[in-house]
């Protein structure tokens, strides 16, 4: 079934977020698939080429299904700014609609989601690179809750929107305020964007979405995720940069220093995993209009057919088909479109 856009509309966007592991890819597909779709990665590790079993990116396969955009745009050792995140996602967009077809953005990165679907606007301050390599030094001697804690006395307004656990999160907000004496959040805002958009937030039962995890874990190091990141090592990408910290590829690091068994270091990754989708679930409620679905209650086609039924709905003007916000959180319940 074609899904085509109506230029006497705003061009439509599909938003599909969720939990590590909960299903996003495989009905990303399924959607893409019956309503001419294509796919617009919102996820910051999979922008990594070279790191493709620890990221869990759609395999050549999946891809030679339905296009994927914003995959394999970045070497390892490269920056990606959210800036440039979000100027190339809105290119690849506008592309698709330019083509006829309809734009999924998908992924679990919740500060990718806001800038793309909320049109965050980004402080346009560049990095400065002495006061940078201080932060650095800082960093590196006294941890990020120090740096933390001179944010916090800086600018208490970011402090309390912004992961304190995240470095580089916590660098920039210092570089911004310490360079312009204006506070990240004072300089920021939103601009939505012009495209219709439909949110969509999957989910399941805590104890199921582990089990997905743990699984999914386990194939990982089947499918060969240590040489992954041997292989990595070997061209040269430093342990420490931030992609090779990321989840899966640091356990492995230390396994392969010998600071810990194969064992311990997939054990290890199933853990982290665990607290990270607790983080996710957080950021996530940051997002406006979420619409969400428990796959433990409703089946794979029902969100399909709500996708579908708000595309031609869009198409025909029946009815307003812009959703509302819904938080499961308040209600306890889940919203059906």
């Amino acid at each position: 079934m074609r899904c085509a856009m109506s230029e006497a509309r705003l061009p439509p966007l599909v938003v599909l977020v969720g939990a590590t592991a909960v299903g996003k890819t495989a009905l990303s597909l399924a959607l893409c698939e019956r309503c001419n779709g294509e796919v617009v990665s919102a996820d910051s590790r999979q922008i990594y080429r070279g790191m493709d079993i620890g990221t869990a990116k759609a395999t050549p396969a999946e891809r030679a299904r339905v296009p994927h955009h914003l995959i394999d745009i970045r070497d390892p050792d490269a920056v990606l700014t959210v800036a440039e995140y979000q100027a190339l996602a809105y290119a690849a967009i506008d592309d698709i609609h330019r083509r006829g077809r309809v734009p999924f953005l998908v992924g679990g990165t919740a500060l990718y989601v806001r800038a793309v679907a909320a049109g965050l606007r980004i402080p346009s301050v560049p990095p400065d690179p002495a006061l940078r390599a201080a932060l650095e030094t800082d960093l590196a001697a006294q941890g990020v809750a120090a740096l933390a804690q001179r944010l916090a006395e800086l600018d208490p307004k970011t402090t309390a929107q912004i992961d304190l656990r995240n470095p580089r999160r916590v660098l920039r907000a210092l570089e911004i305020v310490l360079l312009t004496g204006q506070s990240k959040v004072d300089l920021e805002g939103s601009e939505p964007p012009p495209y219709r958009i439909l949110s969509l937030a999957l989910d399941r039962p805590r104890a199921d979405l582990h089990r997905r995890i743990d699984a999914r874990v386990e194939e990982m190091f089947a499918a060969g995720l240590v040489a992954e990141t041997q292989r990595l090592l070997a061209a040269g990408y430093a342990p420490t940069l931030p992609a090779m910290t990321s989840l899966g590829y640091r356990e492995v690091i230390a396994y392969l220093a010998g600071a810990m068994t194969l064992a311990a270091a997939t054990e290890r990754v199933k853990i982290e995993t665990h607290r990270f989708v607790r983080h996710q679930a957080t950021s996530f409620r940051k997002l406006a209009g979420l619409h969400w679905f428990d796959l433990a209650q409703q089946s794979e086609t029902e969100v399909l057919d709500a996708v579908t039924n708000w595309l031609e709905d869009f198409q025909s003007g029946a009815v307003d088909p812009t959703p509302q916000p819904h938080d499961p959180q308040q209600t306890g319940n889940r919203d059906r479109l």
